[in-house]
């Protein structure tokens, strides 16, 4: 069966993420430049920050399996809307174009819920309410069904967590965890969506 996507939709579809992610990162520079709470101001490169980063993909992956392997309850819609929503729009995307899409997601999300939200709100209210405020933010901007919003929000936390952990705050952390499990969670759609429609036309 051809893709539905075509070369110019293609094009379209990353246009507009290109836009929509790199407005998020806009957004947050400009709060950064308006509240003097620099997004990047923690963003430092570093062995141990990678490390953590590629390690601490592996629990949230591994999860995610899970879930898109035994979807319960209120977790299949959110897996039938990741598999019709996103599958062909994603499926029409090279290998090299998802790991774009994810890497700008991971940086421009991390931007400004981790670099600028979580401390402009510790600066106000102390730290478990940079914590958990930022994450509530979070969890409501992937409200696709409830459910996604809550595990959203906990992803945050757990972002939020391990943005701290080391000598020293990194931002680095959460972007290299985000990016990497949003690449790894396309491909799995990207498989999901391709398995279906081979079925079909067979079937």
């Amino acid at each position: 069966m051809p893709n539905p996507i075509t070369t110019a939709d293609r094009s379209q579809l990353l246009k507009l993420a290109f836009y929509f992610e790199g407005g998020l990162a806009g957004l947050a520079l400009l709060l950064g430049w308006i509240t003097d709470v620099q997004p990047l101001a923690s963003l430092h490169l570093t062995a141990a920050a990678i490390g953590v980063g590629i390690l601490g993909t592996i629990p949230l992956f591994f999860l995610f399996l899970l879930f898109f392997r035994y979807p319960v309850g209120a977790l299949y819609p959110i897996k039938r809307t990741l598999i019709d929503v996103l599958g062909p729009l994603l499926s029409a995307c090279r290998w090299h174009e998802l790991l774009l899409l994810a890497a700008l997601a991971g940086l421009s999300e991390e931007m400004l819920f981790r670099g600028f939200l979580q401390p402009w709100i510790e600066l106000k209210t102390g730290a478990a309410a940079g914590l958990f405020g930022s994450n509530l933010l979070f969890g409501l901007a992937h409200m696709v069904t409830p459910l996604y919003a809550l595990l959203a929000g906990l992803i945050g936390v757990y972002l939020g967590l391990l943005f701290d952990v080391g000598e020293q705050r990194n931002l680095l952390t959460p972007v290299i965890i985000h990016a990497l499990y949003d690449y790894l969670a396309f491909l799995v759609v990207v498989r999901a969506f391709r398995s279906g429609q081979d079925s079909s036309s067979g079937g």
